[in-house]
């Protein structure tokens, strides 16, 4: 396999990548603004694929960091950056399927570091960069945004006490710009890394084509440089279109998961989360905006309401944070060992990424969410049927529809109970007896109404027109 196809293809593995992490973390913008509904579902991820558009071209510092800054790029090969966009992408769907709002940054700085380590051994890790700009802003950042969002819900319902009728119906219409500039930070911070990374493997692509002689091709890039204005293009188009596609799941349990938040929630999360993302995409750290975006989503919780929140969901996604990077780390390192037995190993990861996404779409569907019923309810089902899913089942068959059910009781006793209140559902068999009790009581009691005002009748009064004279 030549140097040139292989690096078109990692090249278009992370813009693919670029997509996931666009409808993963989709929900780090919008989550809370449609939760309260200051935007329309839809409305609302087209808003933030625009804004993470324009966000991918105000900065390169945090693309700069990992094309040059946690590996050693002289010792990546395109089948390295190649795993650990395969580990990364695996990772995401796999958190995406359980509604996890996990980190697509960790998820590729995870990877590419096992794949690095396979490759090339510890020399090739700055590990003190890693410490430095991942590590750090992992466990701080989360912390101060959500510090700041409990002190801004505080202060918020504390104005709101005093405040005129329809202060409510305002902060509506202020979450609706904070959320845009969540998005907008997000593209910021979240769109760089594919750009990193791309710039990555052309740095090791025009590398390996110097040592082999080769003249170095248009898409060459010397070690340390920006990345080219095509890069940040196709980078930014391709987390803007995997955020307008949605996303649902995790937004399920963002917006309703962790906290039943209301507008001066959302907009005191947004804004703590706002300022911390562009303060450290500045900085060029490596930040996690799912990291940062669920703290203030949990320090607005607490706030107002500390004895609705759900720790059972927090303490799921808390599990998912500490297990991204050694879980995508491993992936990479096996992907990493894969991609360089020859053309047949990578031809095998390819299969294994494109066998895995199909599964794990098939088993998203059991249980779809989508734009219809993202606020329903704030559970994300995989192995189970939802409850929801159940009486939308039942009235379908209700209604004639013979698709889903297979039990053979159902189908004729559906049509004797249609139209009733009490729908031929399968947890409400049991109680047909008790209907028909309800049913002859109320006729006994129609029929002794009816006796009591013929006996009221006087003689004569079956005659039309007649008098009880």
């Amino acid at each position: 396999m030549s140097i040139e196809f292989m690096v078109l293809i990692v090249v278009l593995t992370a813009l693919v990548f670029d997509f996931t992490n666009g409808f993963h973390d989709a929900a780090n913008a919008m989550a809370t603004s449609v939760a309260t509904g200051a935007f329309k579902p839809r409305v609302a991820v087209l808003c933030a694929a625009i804004m993470n558009l324009v966000g991918a071209f105000l900065s390169t510092e945090v693309a700069h960091t990992i094309s040059s800054g946690i590996v050693d790029d002289s010792l990546v090969t395109p089948e390295t950056v190649f795993a650990a966009l395969v580990g990364a992408i695996l990772w995401n769907l796999l958190t995406w399927l359980f509604g996890l709002p996990s980190s697509s940054s960790h998820a590729i700085f995870g990877a590419l570091i096992g794949a690095v380590l396979y490759q090339a051994g510890v020399q090739g890790v700055h590990f003190s960069t890693v410490v430095s700009k991942i590590l750090l802003p992992a466990l701080v950042a989360p912390l101060v945004a959500g510090l700041a969002s409990y002190l801004s819900t505080k202060i918020a319902y504390h104005g709101e006490h005093n405040a005129p009728k329809g202060a409510k119906k305002r902060y509506r219409m202020a979450q609706r710009v904070s959320s845009l500039l969540v998005a907008l930070a997000h593209g910021t911070s979240d769109g760089q890394k594919t750009m990193g990374i791309i710039t990555l493997v052309l740095v090791a692509g025009t590398l390996q084509l110097g040592d082999a002689g080769i003249a170095t091709p248009w898409w060459g890039q010397a070690p340390g440089s920006s990345p080219h204005w095509w890069v940040i293009l196709a980078a930014g188009s391709a987390i803007a279109l995997g955020t307008y596609s949605g996303g649902w799941r995790i937004m399920r349990t963002m917006g309703k998961g962790m906290a039943d938040i209301e507008s001066p929630q959302g907009f005191a999360a947004e804004t703590s989360a706002m300022a911390a993302i562009l303060a450290s995409s500045h900085l060029g750290f490596g930040l996690s905006t799912t990291h940062v975006v669920s703290g203030a989503v949990m320090g607005t919780g607490l706030a107002r309401t500390p004895g609705e929140v759900r720790w059972g969901t927090a303490g799921r996604m808390m599990i998912a944070w500490l297990l991204t990077l050694p879980a995508a780390g491993l992936v990479g390192a096996a992907a990493a060992w894969l991609a360089h037995q020859g053309a047949w190993g990578f031809g095998t990861v390819i299969a294994i990424l494109v066998i895995a996404a199909a599964a794990i779409k098939i088993a998203a569907s059991r249980n779809h969410v989508s734009a219809t019923n993202v606020n329903e309810t704030h559970e994300v089902k995989v192995l189970a049927k939802t409850r929801e899913g159940a009486k939308t089942l039942a009235k379908a068959v209700i209604a004639g529809d013979t698709h889903p059910i297979q039990n053979p009781l159902l189908p004729p006793l559906a049509h004797k109970l249609e139209g009733h209140p009490m729908e031929a559902t399968p947890l409400r068999l049991t109680r047909l007896k008790r209907l028909k009790k309800t049913r002859i009581k109320s006729r006994r009691q129609e029929t002794r109404k009816g006796g009591h005002r013929r006996k009221k009748r006087g003689p004569g009064s079956h005659i039309p027109g007649g008098s009880n004279a």
